[in-house]
């Protein structure tokens, strides 16, 4: 049951993180080609694109300790290393994953770091923007036909 709630919650926290992230990007775009002043509002958007990123990473982190496929994942990993969803789920999706919550993070302490408007919107750009590839490329989404899963999971206990 709580396996079931927190990959339920996992599915739908995804939609959070990435539209934060791609509000952040548009901003982080828009502000750069129309030279704006870096906001509160833009240092309050990354800021809530990291927290939700981290949410999501440490409910990714709970599921991948729980997880039957990535326990018969460990458990066979001869085998297991050659069957594309299992290694997907043992392997794949959580190293890239990590890796985009660590770019996110970087940029995240870039754009503070800038001390031009200008600057902080070319960092949140380029460093968010790579997370967002990132993330995109490690989705399970439900028209892959490699590792297909819901879009949206139930709730439903």
């Amino acid at each position: 049951m709580f396996y079931s709630f927190l990959l339920a919650f996992h599915s739908f926290w995804r939609w959070v993180v990435l539209l934060t992230l791609v509000l952040s990007i548009s901003r982080a775009f828009w502000g750069k080609k129309g030279h704006r002043l870096f906001s509160k509002k833009d240092q309050q958007l990354s800021l809530l694109t990291l927290i939700s990123a981290h949410i999501q990473l440490t409910v990714g982190v709970v599921l991948y300790a729980i997880s039957p496929i990535v326990s018969y994942f460990w458990n066979n990993f001869g085998k297991a290393v050659h069957e594309r969803q299992i290694r997907f789920f043992g392997m794949e999706h959580i190293t890239v994953m990590i890796s985009a919550v660590v770019v996110l993070t970087i940029g995240f302490s870039k754009v503070r770091k800038q001390e031009e408007d200008y600057q902080k919107f070319s960092a949140m750009l380029f460093w968010f923007g790579i997370a967002l590839l990132l993330i995109l490329s490690s989705i399970p989404w439900s028209f892959s036909p490699l590792t297909s899963r819901p879009n949206f999971r139930d709730f439903s206990w």
